[in-house]
Parts: structure tokens; sequence; C-alpha cells
């Protein structure tokens, strides 16, 4: 267990805006910052982060939290990780309790997963530098692809002995569950042919040096091992087949190295291989990632648009490799990315060209010879048609493909503009092919929809309009009240109800100083109300303990002492004024908004448009009864028309006409 010393400093030293922006591109908005969600696909930043108030919150996704509950949701972290993986981030030296075995007990299958892995990453690292056959032959293999020992270690390489188990003995030796092992596809567990009792055990990865694949947050998800021998039957590369931690679609290798440097350059580089990313980080090229030997996917490209707009794909000039990437480009620019394309001298790749040539030369003919995509694919195919007008108008219309593609329409403009300079082809014949290709994808669309639907089909109701819960909005405001001036001194205008002498009924002000806390809690207790709903309900007793208790109340160390899940509903009301301006609320006609109510008039006029509700409910109520029982109701009339009478008093002190 995490002693409270050691989670109390790493919420008061942690910032949500410097660990969030390691995996989110923050861009300043007023007091606030905000980005590109990174749990839902989305073109238009709705991910607000507050420094002030240390929250966030996806508008998008309706998520949000401290930062704690960010690493928990974007990492799949435990409470306990998170606040591991900050401490190590600030250098906070965590004090930590030995767990019991119902605690061990208790670690899911998915850190079980990850502790396997993180194991099985270190283990590498030590035979390839303490064995005799790893210095040997794997060290000597990344000393001649030109790695330092410095690039060796960041990159955490590694080598697996060429023996058919001595991973999984020693894994298992120290205790590492086989279940995992096998999960992760560390190991490879077969029946013996003779006797269905026993099984046997081989190491995946063989014979092969080690590329361990992280997470952004920079947790070991599974490897990539290439082979040293020449053995034509084994493939050249193998990866960790796909596990609950490790899906090759969602994956960039040498994301958690490059992360910081492409928000910074707001550029990546995306190449094919591992050596390509580790030769680049060796020459000081940062900014780059491989597509960890997949074929680029839509959620390739979307990890990389939290952190840029902007994709340059590097690459060797053979045919297939074009061909793959011009496929790639379609699916970047579907994603509204930016996206140009730089090949090297025949017979180089980006491992070879950055290997031979310096920190200067690499820049500079990086930024000589990246083309935009439409150059690019106009040289490609161009070749290829040569002077055949048929192959020549097949180009164009790929090209004009390809544009059809770029969800903004100024863009498309402008490269159909730059399309028409370079095809020599009439800026309208090509928006006329822009428009027959929107045409059809619009026509496709409907088509798989109305199949959708009929294969689904069910009765839609008539839209109901959207109706106001009062009363969940004034408890939502009560605890945003507690929360930002619980601590806060006033003075109040209390209204005491009293007989005048011609026995009406009449609110006379009583001045009084209080806290605001002290002030909703008396003011609730006196009139007898509850918190309907039950999260508000909890979140509110949690409070006022807290406010009664701590002089120096604050949200951060109260968010870090209590659920995540009401972390989680706290976020979203702190948040709701980034969402919702002055006029939503003043639309709601629930309470007043305006700059230049006071938080005494806020408070004060939020409770009593509570009472104001809660008595209207309770009139309802009444009249109904009346209606339905057939007794003597003149004690009930009575009671509805004091109660009448005293709404009337409250509505003429919020300035409001009686409905």
């Amino acid at each position: 267990m995490i002693s409270k010393s050691t989670i109390d400093q790493v919420y008061e030293t942690a910032r949500v805006e410097e660990v969030i922006g390691d995996f989110v591109q923050l861009k300043k908005s007023g007091s606030n910052f905000k980005g590109l969600s990174p749990f839902s696909d989305e073109r238009t930043p709705s991910f607000m982060v507050s420094p002030v108030k240390q929250i966030w919150k996806d508008f998008s996704s309706g998520k949000g939290g401290n930062i704690v509950a960010f690493l928990m949701e974007h990492e799949h972290f435990t409470y306990p990780e998170a606040i591991k993986y900050l401490a190590k981030k600030y250098n906070i030296e965590i004090e930590e309790t030995e767990r019991t075995d119902e605690e061990k007990a208790v670690a899911d299958e998915r850190e079980s997963m990850y502790l396997v892995s993180e194991y099985a990453s270190k283990y590498f690292q030590e035979i390839l530098y303490d064995s005799e056959r790893g210095k040997a032959i794997a060290l000597t293999y990344f000393k001649e692809r030109g790695f330092t020992d410095e690039t060796i270690k960041k990159f955490s390489l590694g080598y697996c002995l060429d023996q058919w188990d001595g991973f999984t003995a020693n894994a298992l030796e120290k205790g590492y569950q086989l279940n995992y092992l096998k999960k992760t596809g560390l190991t490879i567990v077969k029946e013996d042919n003779f006797d269905a009792s026993k099984t046997k055990k081989f190491d995946r990865f063989k014979g092969r040096v080690m590329f361990p694949i992280h997470s952004m947050s920079g947790r070991v998800l599974g490897f990539g091992g290439r082979i040293l021998t020449n053995d034509k039957k084994a493939a050249k590369y193998l990866n960790s087949p796909e596990s609950e931690i490790y899906h090759k679609s969602k994956v960039l290798y040498g994301i958690y190295y490059a992360k910081q440097a492409i928000a910074k350059e707001d550029n990546c580089y995306l190449v094919e291989g591992y050596t390509d990313v580790i030769q680049f980080n060796q020459r000081g090229i940062e900014n780059v990632v491989a597509s960890s030997g997949t074929a680029l996917t839509p959620e390739q490209i979307r990890l990389i648009n939290r952190l840029t707009k902007n994709i340059t794909v590097l690459f060797d000039g053979d045919a297939a490799g074009l061909r793959a990437s011009l496929r790639g480009i379609d699916l970047i620019l579907e994603q509204g990315m930016n996206v140009k394309v730089c090949t090297f001298p025949e017979g180089e790749d980006p491992d070879s060209f950055s290997k031979n040539n310096s920190y200067d030369q690499v820049v500079e003919y990086l930024e000589n010879n990246a083309k935009d995509f439409i150059q690019f694919k106009a040289s490609v195919l161009m070749q290829e048609a040569s002077d055949d007008p048929i192959k020549r108008a097949d180009t164009v219309r790929d090209i004009v493909n390809s544009i059809a593609k770029i969800p903004d329409r100024i863009k498309k403009e402008i490269y159909i503009q730059e399309c028409a300079r370079i095809m020599k082809v009439s800026e309208a014949v090509l928006f006329n092919t822009l428009a027959q290709i929107g045409k059809k994808d619009q026509s496709d669309q409907f088509k798989k929809t109305r199949q959708d639907q009929k294969a689904f089909e069910v009765v839609k109701p008539e839209p109901v309009a959207e109706k106001v819960d009062v009363q969940y909005e004034l408890e939502r405001k009560i605890i945003e009240m507690l929360l930002l001036y619980g601590n806060e001194k006033q003075q109040f205008e209390d209204l005491v109800l009293k007989e005048n002498e011609e026995g009406d009924l009449e609110l006379e002000p009583e001045s009084s100083e209080v806290k605001v806390y002290e002030k909703i809690y008396l003011d609730l207790q006196e009139d007898e109300i509850e918190l309907t709903n039950e999260r508000f309900r909890d979140i509110y007793y949690k409070l006022i303990a807290e406010l009664n208790e701590k002089a120096n109340f604050s949200i951060n160390s109260f968010l870090a002492e209590i659920n995540q899940d009401l972390v989680t509903e706290i976020s979203s009301i702190l948040m709701e004024e980034e969402k919702y301006s002055l006029h939503n609320w003043e639309s709601k006609d629930i309470y007043p908004k305006s700059k230049e109510t006071t938080i005494s008039q806020l408070v004060s006029e939020t409770i009593l448009t509570l009472r104001c509700f809660l008595i209207k409910k309770r009139m309802e109520a009444l009249q109904m009864n009346t209606e339905n029982n057939n007794d003597d109701n003149r004690e009930t009339l009575e009671e509805i028309v004091n109660y009448l009478q005293l709404n009337m008093l409250l509505n003429k002190k919020l300035n409001r006409v009686l409905s």
C-alpha cells in the first residue's frame, strides 16, 4: 500500500496540464487548455483542462475527473499504478507498506499481464548485457547496426537466448504464472502428444533480439523479435500475438519516446521499422514512430492526431512500399490531417540514411524532399501512366478520389487547384469529378443506412421537447457552490417568516455573517430538505464534513480522498461552465448567473428557488389529494392557501412572476 503522505505529495506536486500534455496536444484557451478528445474520434476540440481547478472534462464522451482519473481512464492504470506513474514523473520517493496476501490477490488479469511483460523486458535486457551469448551475438548485432549503449538502454533492447524454454523456466522460477506467460504470448504451451496430462512449454522469441513495444505512458504491451540466423523457414520479424493489453492496430512503436517531440515540433515522421525509429532518435530526431509491423490503421492515425495535425511519411522507394504508402495517405486524409511524403535515394531507407548522415544533413534532406501528397501521388502514378492517355485519366481520377476524402472544404478547393496545375487539367472538370464522387459516396451511404434500418426496423417515437430537471440542476448548483466557495465568509440577508399586525405572513430580513457551507447546511436543515440525487447527496455530506473539519479546504486534496466515480461527477460539475454559456443557464430560468451577482446572492437565490420549487410540488400533491378525496378537505385547503401565500412572497423576493 502507498502511504497517504506520498499520495498527498503527488497530488500537491503533479500538474494536470503537464501530465495530460504528454498524451494530448493542448492549446491555451483563456484560463484553460483545450485539445482533441483522446477517447473519441473528433475533429473539433471538446476536451478541456483546467489548471486552476486541476481537473479535466471530455465533453464528447462525458468523461472527466482529476489527474489520477485521466491515467486510470486513458492508460487503464489501477489507482496505485497512477500514483506510482506520477511519483516517477515528478521524482517523488514512494513510501509503501507491505501488501497483504488478500490485496495481492485483488490484482486483476490486465495488471498481471503488464507485470509479466515488464519482467520479460528486464530479463531480456539482462541477458543482452550479462550473458556471454547475449554479448557475443545480440549486443554485437546491435553495435553493428550502429546503436550506442545509451540508445540500446533507452529503448530497452534485449535478447532471448536460443533455448527452448530459457525465459519461461526463469519466469516460472520467479513465481510468474504460466497462465499469464501464455496470455501475453511470451510462452507457447502445447499438449504432449503421448501424455495429455502433460504440456510442453516453448519461448516464443527463442534466439531473437528483442524490441519492447510501449504504450504512450511507457508500459510494456508486447514485443517484436528479430531472428539473427539465416533460417528461411522462420519469419524475420515476429510480434507478440493480440492480447488483453496488446492490440497491434492501436499501437505505434516509439510513441512513448516521441510524444513530447511530436507536440513540440508539431509534426510526426512515420516510418516502417523499429530500427528506423531507433536510428532517427540516435541522430537527434525524436518525433518519429513506426506502425509496429502492420499496415497503417485509423486508430494509429488518431493516436498521432492527438499530438499533431501533421504527418510526414518516410519510406524507401520500392514499388510495394510506394503502393502501401498511397493507401495510407488516403487514411490520413480521412482523419482531417495534413500529410507529406519523403522518399530516400535508391538503396537507402530511414535507418541507413540517418546512420550515414549528420543531424543537419538529415534535417535538410527532409525539409527539401518532403512533398505534398498530390505532388507525390502525381509523380508516382504518372511514371506508371507514361504517355498513355487512359492511364493518365485514371491517375487524375485517383488523385481526385484522395482529395474527396478530405473533410475540410477549403482544403479540398485548394488541392483541386493544385491538382489542376500539376496535371494540366481544367479546374471545372476536376470540381465536376469531385462532385460526382461526393454524390456517389452520399448515395452509397444512404443505401447502407437504409439497409441497416431495414435490418433493425423499429418504430421511432415522436421527438419530445427537452425538459429541464429543475431539482437536479439546483442540487447540482449547491454542490458547485460548496466546492468553489464553501469556506468563504459572506454577509447573508436571511428571510424570517412572521405574521404582521393584520395576521398576514411576511418575510423579514435578518443579516448574519457566516461561511457559505454553514448557510447552505443550516437552511437545508431548517427546511428538512434532503438532496434527491444519490451521488449529489453522497458528495454533499462528504463536503460538509470536510469543510467543517478543515479551515483550508482544497478541491485537489478533497478529490484525492474520495471514490473515483464521485471525482468524475465533481469534475463534470466544475467544468459545466465551459460547455454552457450565460444564455444557456438563463434560458433554464433556474438561478441567476450574471457577472454582477455576488456569492451571497447566488447562494441565497439558489436556495430560495429550491424552496419555491419544492413548495410548488407540495401544493400540486395536496391539490391532487383533495381531488381524489371526498372527505372534508378544509384543513388541506388551508395548508394550500398558506403555501400559496409563502410561494408568492418567495417569488416576489426573487423578482419572478408566479407561474
